[in-house]
């Protein structure tokens, strides 16, 4: 780990990226009180599936006001359909 004050960061940044990149973990200060944390960028845990919630949320009842036709029929939707959730 290497803790560098931010004045210092600002002129040792590319050196700071560098070490980040090999797998060290870089401290802030600022008054020589951590205020931020630099790490090594992993990307997203996994990639976001369409559908996941799919069969997970149940949907009752009716709107108070329902959809409008243009709205069903933009979505390829056979029937008027209404939407409420429950608590």
């Amino acid at each position: 780990m290497i803790l560098k004050n931010v004045s210092e960061a600002k002129a040792e940044l590319s050196a700071l990226i560098e070490a980040v990149q090999n797998g060290e973990e870089v401290i802030l200060a600022k008054a020589g009180k951590p205020v931020a944390k630099i790490t090594r960028y992993e990307g997203l845990a996994k990639p976001r599936q369409l559908g996941a919630l799919a069969g997970k949320i149940e949907i009752q009842g009716k709107l108070k006001d329902p959809l409008p036709d243009d709205f069903t029929e933009d979505f390829g939707l056979k029937a008027r359909w209404t939407l409420s959730i429950r608590y």
